[in-house]
C-alpha cells in the first residue's frame, strides 16, 4: 500500500510531456482566438497535486504571452490540465475549475476568461477615463 508521499512520487513520474497532438490544440486555439500564430514555450511548473500535502510534483508546462497577459496550461496528469492567466504576481486569474480532463475545454474557457476580464478592464477604464 502507498503512502501519501510515495503516491506523489508516483504520480510525479508518470505524468507525461505534452504530445505533439496537444500542442497542436493549443496552437490551433490560439490561431483561432488572435488570428495569427502566437509562440509557445514549454517549461516545468512545481504544483501541489494533493492540497493537503506540503509536496511539489514538477508538471510539464505551456506557456505563451499575449496581449499584455501571460498563460499557463499545466499537465497534471495523463489527461488532466490545470490553467491560469496572469499579468503580474499579484494579478493572478483562472477559470473557476481545478482540473479539466479536455484540453481543448480547458484552453478555449482560459482564453474566453481571459477576453471577458480583458473586456471589463477596458470598460471600467472607460467609464474612469470620461
Amino acid at each position: 500500500m502507498l503512502n501519501s508521499r510515495d503516491f506523489n512520487e508516483t504520480v510525479m513520474t508518470q505524468i507525461p510531456d505534452f504530445s505533439d497532438t496537444e500542442l497542436a490544440i493549443i496552437r490551433d486555439a490560439l490561431v483561432k482566438r488572435y488570428g495569427h500564430p502566437v509562440e509557445i514555450e514549454l517549461a516545468d511548473s512545481e504544483l501541489r497535486l494533493d492540497p493537503p500535502s506540503p509536496a511539489l510534483t514538477p508538471c510539464p508546462t505551456v506557456f505563451w504571452s499575449e496581449r499584455n497577459a501571460n498563460f499557463v496550461v499545466c499537465k497534471v496528469g495523463a489527461s488532466h490540465y490545470r490553467c491560469q492567466f496572469f499579468y503580474s504576481p499579484r494579478e493572478q486569474f483562472g477559470t473557476g475549475r481545478e482540473v479539466y480532463d479536455d484540453l481543448q475545454q480547458c484552453v478555449t474557457v482560459l482564453l474566453q476568461v481571459q477576453a471577458d476580464h480583458e473586456r471589463q478592464a477596458a470598460i471600467g477604464a472607460g467609464r474612469t477615463a470620461g
